[in-house]
């Protein structure tokens, strides 16, 4: 079986399919999608309809980010806060606007179903953004925080590359699993196109939403997968970014 990591798509789904055809997904693959799933690119709603038919025949882990937390509030509540409407949220309202109150409805079960983080068999975890505490992201004070926080990215990235585990100033947070897989922060900020490691932190946003590909990490074999740029997939929207 292969767990199969994929990266933040935001309505980006020209390259989702385009990347799940190279990965040829079979049975007996399980798919953890890291979240934020909408805000971004025109085909939000369409993303949303897509993973819902392709976890009808695949074993999927749907992680819940900050932008599908938004989104939901906007499905039922009709919640349009300014700052989400400028970044990525007008083209989610848009794409909804011709669906109906049932697929409406379907979706907001699908929001609600997220899972804020995941943990499987080998100790390997996974959410969208990151945690604080040091006992681990079921005991975080704030539950949302593991879907906001950039600390535990910024957190790694600054570290001594030669700094080991059995050093006394290792985090402890990151002894805690032995692998952390997330995205939120897309790694185009530290000009990378493709999963970036730091310590045993592996981020798979690779800037879908803005100009970079849309990627699918194997978490055993690390091998990769990865769309076009997304942004060449949408010519007629060039102009949002």
């Amino acid at each position: 079986m292969r767990t199969l990591v994929v990266g933040d798509i935001h309505g980006g789904l020209r390259g989702l399919i385009q990347v799940l055809e190279k990965v040829v997904p079979s049975a007996d693959d399980r798919f953890i999608f890291i979240g934020d799933y909408v805000d971004g690119w025109s085909e939000n709603a369409e993303t949303v309809s897509f993973l819902l038919n392709f976890s009808n025949s695949h074993n999927c882990v749907f992680i819940r980010g900050n932008h599908d937390e938004l989104v939901c509030d906007f499905l039922k509540n009709k919640d349009e806060k300014p700052m989400w409407l400028a970044h990525g949220g007008q083209a989610t309202k848009d794409s909804y606007a011709n669906y109906s109150q049932d697929e409406v409805d379907r979706h907001i079960v699908f929001f609600e179903s997220l899972q804020n983080y995941y943990i499987d068999e080998k100790n390997r975890l996974f959410l969208h953004a990151g945690f604080t505490n040091m006992h681990g992201p079921q005991h975080e004070y704030y539950p949302n925080l593991v879907y906001w926080d950039r600390t535990l990215w910024e957190m790694v990235c600054s570290l001594d590359t030669d700094i080991t585990p059995e050093d006394p100033l290792y985090p402890l947070r990151l002894k805690l699993f032995s692998q952390i897989y997330i995205g939120h922060t897309p790694v185009t900020r530290i000009g990378e196109t493709v999963p970036v490691k730091k310590a045993n932190v592996w981020n798979v946003d690779t800037g879908a939403a803005f100009k970079g590909p849309l990627s699918i990490l194997d978490a055993d074999s690390k091998e990769l997968w990865q769309s076009d740029p997304v942004w060449t997939l949408y010519p007629e929207e060039q102009g949002r970014n």
